[in-house]
Protein backbone atom coordinates (compact mmCIF):
# COMPACT_ATOMS: atom_id res chain seq x y z
CA UNK A 1 0.00 0.00 0.00
CA UNK A 2 1.36 3.41 -0.82
CA UNK A 3 1.47 5.88 1.86
CA UNK A 4 1.20 8.77 -0.56
CA UNK A 5 -2.07 7.98 -1.51
CA UNK A 6 -3.52 5.92 1.10
CA UNK A 7 -3.11 8.04 4.50
CA UNK A 8 -5.44 9.38 7.26
CA UNK A 9 -5.03 13.05 8.23
CA UNK A 10 -3.95 14.30 11.65
CA UNK A 11 -5.04 17.87 12.04
CA UNK A 12 -5.85 17.77 15.96
CA UNK A 13 -5.12 21.35 17.42
CA UNK A 14 -4.32 20.00 20.22
CA UNK A 15 -1.24 18.33 18.24
CA UNK A 16 0.61 20.84 18.32
CA UNK A 17 3.99 21.15 19.67
CA UNK A 18 3.42 24.52 20.91
CA UNK A 19 0.12 23.15 23.25
CA UNK A 20 1.09 23.71 26.79
CA UNK A 21 -2.85 23.43 27.94
CA UNK A 22 -3.98 20.81 30.33
CA UNK A 23 -5.13 18.21 31.13
CA UNK A 24 -2.18 16.37 29.66
CA UNK A 25 -4.31 12.72 28.89
CA UNK A 26 -4.05 12.59 25.19
CA UNK A 27 -2.55 9.23 23.97
CA UNK A 28 -2.70 7.17 20.71
CA UNK A 29 -3.69 4.48 21.90
CA UNK A 30 -7.06 4.33 19.88
CA UNK A 31 -5.03 4.56 16.78
CA UNK A 32 -4.93 2.29 14.12
CA UNK A 33 -1.86 1.38 12.54
CA UNK A 34 -1.91 2.65 8.75
CA UNK A 35 -0.15 5.42 7.38
CA UNK A 36 -0.82 9.51 8.36
CA UNK A 37 -0.28 13.00 7.54
CA UNK A 38 0.26 16.09 9.36
CA UNK A 39 -2.08 18.57 7.79
CA UNK A 40 -4.08 22.20 8.72
CA UNK A 41 -3.64 23.47 12.48
CA UNK A 42 -1.91 20.76 13.63
CA UNK A 43 1.38 21.37 11.22
CA UNK A 44 2.69 19.82 8.02
CA UNK A 45 4.85 17.06 9.68
CA UNK A 46 6.65 15.41 12.89
CA UNK A 47 8.99 17.99 14.99
CA UNK A 48 12.17 16.49 14.26
CA UNK A 49 13.74 17.76 17.47
CA UNK A 50 13.05 17.42 20.99
CA UNK A 51 9.55 18.30 22.53
CA UNK A 52 9.35 19.52 26.16
CA UNK A 53 6.79 16.92 28.42
CA UNK A 54 3.25 18.49 28.85
CA UNK A 55 3.04 19.67 24.93
CA UNK A 56 1.44 18.36 22.75
CA UNK A 57 -1.74 17.77 24.97
CA UNK A 58 -0.66 14.57 26.63
CA UNK A 59 2.83 13.83 29.14
CA UNK A 60 4.36 11.73 26.59
CA UNK A 61 4.83 14.02 23.72
CA UNK A 62 5.59 11.72 20.30
CA UNK A 63 9.00 13.58 18.10
CA UNK A 64 10.98 12.27 15.50
CA UNK A 65 14.74 11.64 16.61
CA UNK A 66 16.53 11.42 12.87
CA UNK A 67 15.91 13.90 9.80
CA UNK A 68 13.09 13.10 7.56
CA UNK A 69 14.29 11.28 4.29
CA UNK A 70 14.61 12.88 0.99
CA UNK A 71 12.72 11.42 -1.97
CA UNK A 72 15.21 9.21 -3.22
CA UNK A 73 15.53 7.60 0.38
CA UNK A 74 12.31 5.98 0.03
CA UNK A 75 10.55 4.72 2.86
CA UNK A 76 13.00 4.44 5.90
CA UNK A 77 12.99 3.52 9.78
CA UNK A 78 13.37 6.39 12.25
CA UNK A 79 12.71 6.30 16.01
CA UNK A 80 9.97 8.29 17.52
CA UNK A 81 10.81 9.33 21.44
CA UNK A 82 8.24 9.88 24.36
CA UNK A 83 10.11 10.40 27.72
CA UNK A 84 9.99 14.37 27.59
CA UNK A 85 13.51 14.86 28.91
CA UNK A 86 15.41 15.33 25.66
CA UNK A 87 16.62 11.54 26.03
CA UNK A 88 15.51 8.80 23.90
CA UNK A 89 15.64 5.59 24.48
CA UNK A 90 13.30 5.03 27.84
CA UNK A 91 9.80 5.45 25.75
CA UNK A 92 10.31 5.04 22.31
CA UNK A 93 8.99 3.14 19.10
CA UNK A 94 10.47 2.39 15.65
CA UNK A 95 7.98 3.88 12.99
CA UNK A 96 8.56 4.43 8.74
CA UNK A 97 8.69 7.32 7.23
CA UNK A 98 8.17 8.69 3.24
CA UNK A 99 8.77 11.80 1.54
CA UNK A 100 5.71 12.21 -1.17
CA UNK A 101 7.37 15.10 -2.35
CA UNK A 102 5.67 18.61 -0.77
CA UNK A 103 4.81 16.14 1.99
CA UNK A 104 5.48 13.47 4.94
CA UNK A 105 3.49 10.67 5.73
CA UNK A 106 4.66 8.48 8.66
CA UNK A 107 3.43 4.60 9.20
CA UNK A 108 1.95 4.95 12.72
CA UNK A 109 0.72 2.46 15.37
CA UNK A 110 -1.17 2.78 18.65
CA UNK A 111 0.85 4.10 21.35
CA UNK A 112 0.34 5.48 25.11
CA UNK A 113 1.96 8.76 23.97
CA UNK A 114 0.75 11.24 21.40
CA UNK A 115 1.98 11.54 18.47
CA UNK A 116 3.08 15.63 17.78
CA UNK A 117 2.88 18.01 14.65
CA UNK A 118 5.52 20.69 14.09
CA UNK A 119 2.85 23.51 14.30
CA UNK A 120 4.21 25.93 16.52
CA UNK A 121 8.35 24.81 15.78
CA UNK A 122 9.86 28.22 17.12
CA UNK A 123 8.70 28.40 20.38
CA UNK A 124 9.90 25.84 22.36
CA UNK A 125 13.76 24.87 21.06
Amino acid sequence: MDGCTNYTVLSEADRTQENAEPPYDRTDLGLVTGWYRFQGVAGDRMPDKFVRRYHCGTTYPGWLNGVHPTVAEGVVLRTVCYDGGGVCGLFSNIIKVKNCRSYYVYELSRIFGYYCGNAGAGKFH
